[in-house]
């Protein structure tokens, strides 16, 4: 499982860079950016947890763009760091945490990982929502666009897709 974990990290990573540039260079409404901002949040929390410290950031973090840019670098660093010192035996490790409620947890170090790449690509088809009721072509991130090397194909704005 740790090969498809990694290739999951890294279409993460260039997931969230693609919107990260698509905010900076056509604009970004504060509905994209805050949804942007959540990724990263939660990402951050989320390693915390696997790391066993205490987090950088909340969840929904309230950060301008420039400040996502460099907080997108740090946690794409961080979790490359992470998963490079992860071997089978540390991914089927448990992990005990107490989420944002308040409420105490145990769950593998891979059904951690999973659910981060999950939950990232369902708040960027959000930001991709928020871009297309600005009236903005959605930035396609999908995985089989990202290992094949081609975008999915784009709808216009002004059509229903």
């Amino acid at each position: 499982m740790l090969p498809t974990i990694r290739k999951l990290w890294t279409h993460l990573a260039w997931a969230d860079g693609v919107l990260l540039e698509t905010l900076q260079t056509r604009g970004a409404p504060p509905g994209a950016v805050r949804e942007y901002a959540h990724i990263l949040g939660a990402e951050e929390i989320w390693l915390a947890r696997l790391e066993q410290r205490p987090a950088r950031t909340p969840v929904w973090p309230n950060l301008p763009l420039g400040q996502l840019v460099s907080l997108a670098g740090m946690l794409h660093r961080d979790y490359r760091s992470f998963l490079d010192r992860l071997d089978d035996r540390a991914v089927a490790g448990v992990v005990a945490y107490t989420n944002s409620a308040g409420a105490a947890f145990e769950n593998s170090v891979e059904d951690i990982l999973l659910h981060v790449v999950l939950h990232g690509q369902y708040h960027r088809g959000k930001v991709n929502l928020i871009l297309r009721q600005e009236g903005s072509v959605p930035e396609p991130t999908d995985y089989i666009g990202f290992v094949r090397g081609v975008a999915a194909a784009r709808t216009d704005p002004g059509r229903s897709p």
